[in-house]
């Protein structure tokens, strides 16, 4: 099965790149690692409008019960993030396609992250250029807007459960990068793909293969 889109969006801190493992190091503990992503992630899609990422790190660290200063660390040692292993060949697949981000952090953040891949995206879209945070429907269209696309002619590449049904909402098809085998949220529909990783997206959307 292929599909034609003329161009395919990325989730990045989950799709893209294991901000997991970032997370988990700063805090020195697996558990307590993966504890703070999920609360950092339970609060920027709730936020709504663009507050500052920095903040929103700080108040994960602070419900976590993490020292402040973690927050501050994991912002310095952002540049440490790291591909998951098959992104770089998948996005260097569908190189010569439109390829775009919208993901939930500073505009910092968010290139130092697309950098990270190894890949070259038309657009990088934080929450901060957004200006509201996913799964607002408010920051899908502003991608699109700044795509210059309708919705059924972008795919969207979703790494979080929340991700699905905030991109259908507006009209998205979706693959989803599901590493983690989670469920949807409930009264989502399922997506196009539900995929363990990224490797079936060049199948799925046919690149510029050398």
């Amino acid at each position: 099965m292929t599909r034609t889109y003329d161009a395919i969006a990325f989730d990045l801190l989950t799709a893209l790149v294991d901000s997991w493992s970032l997370w988990i190091s700063v805090a020195g503990d697996e558990a307590r690692g993966r504890a703070w992503r999920q609360a950092s992630l339970r609060i920027v899609t709730k936020a709504g409008r663009y507050r500052p990422y920095e903040g929103i790190v700080a108040e994960a660290t602070a419900a976590t019960g993490l020292p402040p200063a973690k927050a501050e660390e994991l912002l310095t040692r952002w540049r440490e993030l790291k591909p998951w292993p098959e992104t770089p060949d998948v996005v260097a697949r569908l190189a010569g396609r439109r390829l775009a981000i919208l993901t939930n952090c500073s505009q910092r953040c968010a290139d130092i992250a697309a950098q990270a891949t190894g890949g070259r995206f038309e657009l990088v879209m934080s929450a901060e250029k957004a200006g509201i945070y996913k799964t607002a429907p408010e920051s899908y269209r502003a991608l699109l807007a700044a795509l210059a696309l309708p919705a059924d002619r972008v795919l969207f590449v979703a790494g979080s459960p929340h991700d699905v049904p905030g991109a259908q909402a507006v009209g998205m098809d979706v693959y989803w990068s599901n590493r983690l085998a989670q469920p949807l949220p409930k009264g989502a529909r399922p997506p196009l793909i539900d995929a363990p990783d990224l490797t079936a997206l060049p199948v799925l959307i046919p690149g510029d293969d050398p």
